[in-house]
């Protein structure tokens, strides 16, 4: 029986005045240096294999020990994105399960774009600390494939020779939970999910972050019923002076706000706040509200749910770049309480402030948790009990006792 693959952990290597990761899967022709913030240092801590310098608990791993330590036993994996691979995994020195996220270098013409975008979400993920954010514990590396004179690789592990990111494991994501057979969710969860979720972004966004990919699949729950933002890969630092261009194609199109698909480069925290009423609304509905196939479809049922935009609702609308494209040909009411009718008012109420075309006008993450539908006399602490998940019982054996 072949054994797992094995994740060792490297050094980050120090440059004068700064600290540097260095891509080592390039060819020497073309490596590049990225730099990282600089690690913290830490006591010695005995691993089976002998002594190693580690950092306290936090993001920033140095191990300087003379040869290399096996850390991570790869369980499975559990989930692929553009970005890369995420496997469960367990750390062999104390059991405990984590998730490893590997940044993909496979492809030569797009590997640096995609090592960027990963030190961007590692930026950013250092400076978020909160318990509905995901905890990004550390970095690990493994070792490039050992190679015979000719060049050929004489190591039969494919998953050498790359980075990867530890975060704190999670035991299922919204969207897995809601596609399972049977599944609703009853109003006290709902509102114990959401009231989770806006806490989370509003401390993302008192933190000068856009998330720009919420959505069901990036909502981890683990099986207290805890829920935690995650996969940070699009997001991006802003400031509240910024006036430079950011790409509108980010979001997952059914959870895409209007500004976008009508060509904006100039957004703000509003679009994170659209995506939130989409999955608020799919929460309650049992399934996704805005399900488009194509940018100008998607467009269509946003125009048919929250009426026809013009310069009267959303000023300066009418000039937006691809406005004149998408525009309806006869002009729609807003249909949100005709749609949702059968939700609780209080749920309408904030459901429409969340799903408002004018982005200027939308209701901010702040404002969303004073809503009344987070006050009335259903409270959430109803749901405590409900909240629980049984995991399969081969993964509660993997956990540390």
């Amino acid at each position: 029986m072949p054994v797992p693959a094995l994740v060792r952990k490297q050094n980050l290597s120090r440059v004068p005045g700064e600290y540097w990761l260095e891509a080592r899967f390039y060819r020497a022709a073309s490596r590049r240096l990225f730099p990282l913030p600089p690690p913290v240092t830490g006591g010695p801590h005995k691993t089976r294999r002998g002594e190693i310098t580690r950092a306290p608990p936090g993001p920033w791993i140095v191990c300087g020990e003379q040869g290399p330590v096996d850390c991570f036993e790869k369980l499975e994996q559990i989930g692929e994105g553009t970005y890369g691979q995420v496997y469960m995994a367990k750390e062999t020195g104390t059991n405990e399960i984590v998730a490893l996220k590997k940044i993909r270098m496979d492809n030569e013409r797009e590997g640096p774009q995609f090592l960027i975008t990963a030190i961007r979400e590692i930026k950013i993920l250092k400076k978020l600390h909160h318990q509905n954010v995901i905890k990004l514990k550390e970095i690990v590396t493994s070792p490039g494939p050992e190679r015979d004179e000719q060049g050929r690789s004489i190591d039969d592990n494919k998953y050498k020779g790359s980075i990867y990111m530890v975060f704190e494991y999670m035991d299922h994501d919204l969207t897995g939970l809601a596609d399972r057979p049977g599944m609703r969710f009853i109003v006290p969860q709902i509102k114990c999910y959401m009231k989770q979720l806006l806490t989370g972004l509003h401390y993302c966004h008192v933190n000068q972050v856009l998330h720009r990919d919420i959505k069901g699949s990036n909502l981890l729950i683990d099986n207290e019923g805890n829920l935690k933002l995650a996969d940070f890969g699009l997001a991006r630092s802003f400031s509240s002076d910024h006036n430079g261009n950011l790409t509108n194609r980010v979001i997952t199109l059914w959870y895409r706000p209007p500004e976008l698909l009508l060509g904006s480069t100039k957004y703000n925290l509003a679009v994170d706040m659209w995506s939130v009423g989409c999955i608020f609304a799919e929460l309650l509905n049992g399934k996704p509200i805005l399900p488009g196939k194509n940018e100008p479809e998607q467009l269509t049922k946003i125009f048919e749910l929250c009426g026809t935009p013009d310069d009267t609702i959303w000023p300066g609308v009418t000039k937006m770049p691809w406005y004149n494209n998408f525009k309806p040909h006869r002009p729609l009411k807003i249909r949100v309480k005709d749609f949702f009718k059968h939700f609780d008012r209080h749920a309408l109420d904030l459901l429409e402030k969340m799903l408002t075309l004018d982005p200027s006008q939308r209701i901010s993450a702040k404002d969303a948790l004073d809503a009344e539908y987070f006050w009335t006399s259903r409270a959430m602490s109803a749901a405590v009990n409900t909240m629980r998940i049984r995991a399969p019982r081969w993964r509660r054996l993997c956990r540390r006792p």
